[in-house]
């Protein structure tokens, strides 16, 4: 088992009602798990307990049979925003944080390209940020994530900026390079569309109680096709569950 989330409640101080209540989860070793539910059901609230951001009010997160108690190089985070330094270039911005971590420049310059292929932007390295699209940027933040090489990478709302079509073709890309590289993710998303596409399993937070209110396996073979009915039967369940319908 890679992540065990354990009766893990969280309540801010500036609020009378807890965010997340009693929340238990496994994720194995290779998995894709989606956590889904309404705005403000505690979604990125859960990611950031994972990633030792924030820390819990009760319950623990184990990762690898280490309890999470801060930030650690086995968990690395991809959020909405890219975050990428703007006044370094493609390669530069992929290869910074193993710069930071001290690893040899050959080391540097050989994963930074290996993930840069994997993207597709090894024609693109020398560009700098504000020459490059969007989705582009987004594909130089997952390279530099995954240059990481962490155990579990932790993925919050990565492509809910972008058009739709710039969001399909990175959930496809999101996908065949999870099957290459079999990373335990854990996902957050508002779209249940992009949740069936990518997850294993589909986690549903209860929109009104910070719970789980189900949790969806999605057993159709890959690669997915949206408009097929045992796709858009998954969708409609999962989102009448999202919206608390019975």
């Amino acid at each position: 088992m890679s992540v065990l989330i354990s009766n893990l409640s969280k309540r801010f101080d500036n609020s009378e009602q807890s965010t997340l209540n009693n929340i238990s989860l496994e994720i194995e070793t290779g998995e894709f798990v989606c956590i889904v539910g309404a705005s403000g059901c505690g979604k990125t609230t859960l990611l950031n307990l994972v990633a030792g951001l924030e820390t819990p009010t009760t319950g623990e997160v184990i990762v690898d049979g280490e309890k999470v108690t801060k930030p650690g190089a086995d968990r690395t985070v991809m959020f909405q925003e890219h975050g990428l330094y703007p006044w370094l270039n493609v390669m530069e911005n992929v290869k910074f944080p193993l710069k930071l971590a001290g690893a040899p420049k050959e080391e540097q310059e050989k994963k930074a390209n290996y993930y840069l292929d994997m993207v597709g932007l090894k024609d693109y390295k020398d560009y700098p940020i504000h020459q490059i699209s969007g989705g582009m940027r987004q594909r130089t933040a997952l390279a530099r994530a995954l240059t990481m090489d962490s155990k579990v990478l932790l993925m919050d709302e990565p492509f809910s900026a972008l058009d739709k079509q710039t969001s399909n073709q990175l959930r496809e890309e999101l996908q065949r390079i999870w099957l290459e590289t079999h990373k335990t993710i854990l996902f957050i998303t508002h779209s249940v569309e992009e949740s069936v596409y990518l997850a294993d399993r589909v986690v549903v937070l209860s929109p009104d109680t910070g719970s789980v209110a189900d949790i969806v396996k999605i057993n159709l073979e890959r690669p997915r096709h949206v408009y097929s009915p045992e796709f858009v039967e998954l969708r409609h369940l999962i989102l009448d569950k999202v919206r608390g319908d019975r």
